[in-house]
């Protein structure tokens, strides 16, 4: 520690340095210039390429209906064709030298920090969240800094020494740092080509709906689950080590997960038995609406008054559903009306017939039926039964233009529609009656009135 503080020591290193610098000055300013000679060509080069590459990745995607993470990756491509057909002549020319045993710092300058401002753009292009995007930025400064400061393979060695070991299984940092990032690249990679596959199967007219989207989230689970083995074996993990840990955890994975695996499964079962598609006009409980989407955990019911509810898989299974364009889109609706026993009946039941004729949405064929259920306690009952092709446009505004052509109907034509009446007689008690009656003055104990009230 004494040679820190020793003036000598640090006079002795700038001799040698100039000694070196003296001794290695002509091999030293020919190699660099020969690679400012190579970063300068292969710019040159690339300026001639760049504009070519244009035109052929233009031509690659016009008039394709590719997705949009495709789009909007040749979008971000197409400004960049400069400095990436650069970084690409840089490399090659950084291996050659690496070859042939070349000086090559400078070259590896270059492209660690071309390559980290082309990672920097890519990712402000098409990762939107600011988060994500400053962290692969952090990411790509880092490790440039680190291989122009010839620290990168050190880092690595320190993360590598940095490990756990649980049984048979050696976890070390920087095997963490390649598994999250081989991870979050082949699930970019799944996630583009799970929307390729699902645009395919939706256009396909061979499958139905429920098929579809059973399909579209079996291949999804599929392509997860590959990444994630993937990015585990990339990093040379064995995935026979995670056994016995995943059964343990398994277990506490089930009960907690209890809800959701339930839900996921109910979800397949509904795809599988086609009971529910989208577009289909149901009702559970109080919500009525149509399928917007059917999820691994949910579905998507959208009322009309825009309301979109999700309800659980399980709910569908457990509960009473009614799916009123299963088979079809034709739904019969029951109005029931009542009429005071003064009234003409058969006028009545042809006036319904024609109040439910005039409604544009009641169709023709089935026609309109009116029926004499019974005689109740204080009217006729009827029930006109009427016929529409579209419950997706709503069952309550139907009937209530048919209930109101038929109300202008029977008041125009005399016919009454009864409300409830209850009569109520009040008792003198024979004890009160006889109370009164030994009463000198007393009147007569008055009798049994009949009083009539109406709610």
């Amino acid at each position: 520690m004494e040679r820190f503080f020793d003036p000598q020591f640090y006079l002795s290193q700038l001799e040698a340095a100039r000694s070196w610098l003296a001794d290695n000055a002509v091999e030293l300013s020919v190699s660099v210039g020969g690679q400012v000679i190579v970063v300068v060509a292969t710019f040159l080069a690339a300026r001639l390429i760049a504009p070519r590459a244009r035109v052929v990745l233009a031509r690659a995607t016009e008039g394709r209906r590719l997705e949009v993470q495709l789009r909007r990756a040749a979008a971000a491509i197409m400004p960049l064709m400069l400095p990436v057909a650069w970084l690409l002549l840089l490399w090659m020319a950084m291996l050659i030298a690496r070859q042939s045993e070349l000086r090559h710092h400078l070259l590896t300058s270059a492209v660690s920090l071309l390559a980290a401002w082309v990672v920097i753009r890519l990712t402000a292009s098409l990762v939107r969240d600011p988060v994500w995007s400053r962290f692969v930025a952090l990411v790509a400064w880092t490790i440039a800094a680190l291989n122009i400061l010839n620290l990168l393979r050190p880092t690595m060695a320190l993360l590598e020494s940095v490990a756990i070991t649980v049984a048979d299984l050696r976890v070390s940092g920087l095997t963490v740092v390649q598994a999250m990032l081989s991870l979050a690249v082949l699930l970019w990679l799944a996630t583009v080509a799970s929307h390729v596959l699902e645009r395919r199967i939706t256009a396909s007219p061979n499958l139905t709906p429920s098929l579809q989207v059973l399909i579209v989230k079996l291949l999804k689970t599929a392509l997860v689950a590959i990444a994630i083995v993937i990015a585990l074996r990339t990093v040379g993990i064995d995935l026979t080590a995670f056994a016995v840990f995943t059964g343990a955890v398994g277990v506490g994975i089930g009960f907690g997960l209890q809800k959701s695996v339930s839900n996921f499964i109910s979800g397949i079962s509904i795809l599988v038995d086609k009971s529910i598609k989208p577009g289909d006009v149901i009702s559970v409980g109080d919500t009525y609406g149509w399928v917007n989407s059917l999820g691994s955990r949910y579905v998507s019911v959208m009322t009309r008054d825009g309301t979109e509810y999700l309800l659980p898989n399980e709910q569908f299974i457990a509960q009473q559903v009614v799916n009123w364009s299963s088979s079809n889109n034709n739904v019969r609706l029951k109005l029931p009306v009542g009429i005071a026993y003064g009234a003409d009946v058969r006028r009545a039941i042809a006036l319904c017939q024609e109040a439910a004729d005039e409604t544009p949405r009641v169709l023709k064929e089935p026609k309109p039926v009116c029926l004499l259920k019974g005689f109740g306690d204080s009217a006729v009952d009827l029930e006109l039964r009427i016929w529409i092709n579209d419950p997706r446009n709503g069952v309550s505004n139907v009937k209530s233009e048919v209930f109101l052509r038929l109300w202008d109907k029977f008041r125009a034509h005399g016919i009454e529609i009864p409300f409830p009446q209850r009569d109520l007689h009040l008792k003198t008690p024979p004890e009160l009656s006889l109370a009164m009656r030994r009463l000198p003055d007393a009147s007569p104990a008055p009798g049994p009135r009949l009083l009539a009230a109406a709610p």
